[in-house]
């Protein structure tokens, strides 16, 4: 009786309820950054090296894009071992994914190992402005204290170099097919490089979303490819494809995959008009 009183409903009611509720597997936010870079990782069938954050959700489906995550900072440390002792035709296939909080923490003498004994790994470090799995905390590389005081902040491009990497690379995760391009480069590289994922976190309060997007019925030929960003605001309704419009930031991520533009505001403006 006190159960009943405390949760305000009674067991048979919970049970109907919980019968009743869908179920969604864990996925990355609507508007994470992450979701772009983890489809061009899973595009390519690069060997991933992961690590622990929000960002390890790369992992499952529809990505499938990240194969290891042992503990805190062991990405990068993973990937230069699989490559030496795997040979040069696997450490062209292999990256270290891990986020910029992270990379801070644990990861830099990973980065400084991979230097020093003459390794080729690919490093790519997630920034998004934030410690975005334990609570939005600052890092050093925000400029900011965990108070929120303004303090100095630790420049990405500069600690890489410093610790001698001279292909260090800046992308855009929503520019997919430019971060696609850069990606290969750099694998392809015979010499260790960093590439710096920038894109702030959706949900920190500075981040404005954009306008929501609609799919246009008489556009969309129900091709599924939108599935495969792993965006929960889009829905597969059997019949039809659609936009939960609660859920989607504007970001436009699926109108750079779809290939006939059916993404669109709900004023009609085209894919085009959206992303630039």
């Amino acid at each position: 009786m006190i159960r009943e009183k405390i949760l305000g409903v009674k067991e048979e009611s919970r049970e109907t309820l919980a019968e009743n509720i869908p179920v969604r597997p864990p996925v990355m936010c609507p508007g994470c950054p992450h979701r772009g870079l983890f489809y061009i990782l899973g595009k390519l069938q690069l060997n991933v090296s992961g690590d622990i954050g929000c960002y390890t959700l790369g992992a499952l489906p529809p990505s499938d894009a990240m194969d290891s995550c042992i503990c805190m900072g062991a990405s990068i440390g993973m990937a230069h071992g699989m490559a030496n002792a795997k040979g040069e035709q696997f450490g062209q296939k292999t990256v270290a994914v891990l986020g910029d909080s992270t990379f801070i923490h644990s990861g830099i003498t990973g980065l400084i190992d991979i230097v020093y004994n003459k390794g080729t790994a690919t490093v790519i470090i997630l920034d998004n402005s934030t410690t975005g799995m334990t609570g939005h905390q600052h890092n050093p590389a925000t400029g900011y204290t965990i108070k929120g005081e303004v303090t100095r902040q630790v420049d990405l491009v500069k600690l890489a170099q410093a610790v001698g990497v001279e292909r260090v690379r800046i992308a855009d995760p929503f520019d997919i097919a430019e971060l696609e391009k850069i990606v290969q480069e750099e694998i392809a590289a015979a010499e260790p490089s960093v590439i710096i994922s920038q894109s702030p976190c959706a949900l920190l309060k500075d981040v404005k979303p954009g306008k929501a997007l609609k799919i246009n019925p008489e556009k969309c030929k129900k091709c599924r490819k939108c599935l495969a960003i792993g965006c929960p605001a889009i829905v597969d309704q059997g019949d039809f494809m659609e936009v939960n419009e609660v859920l989607c930031t504007g970001c436009g991520l699926c109108t750079k995959v779809c290939n006939f533009k059916a993404f669109e505001t709900a004023t009609g403006e085209k894919a085009g008009d959206i992303n630039g």
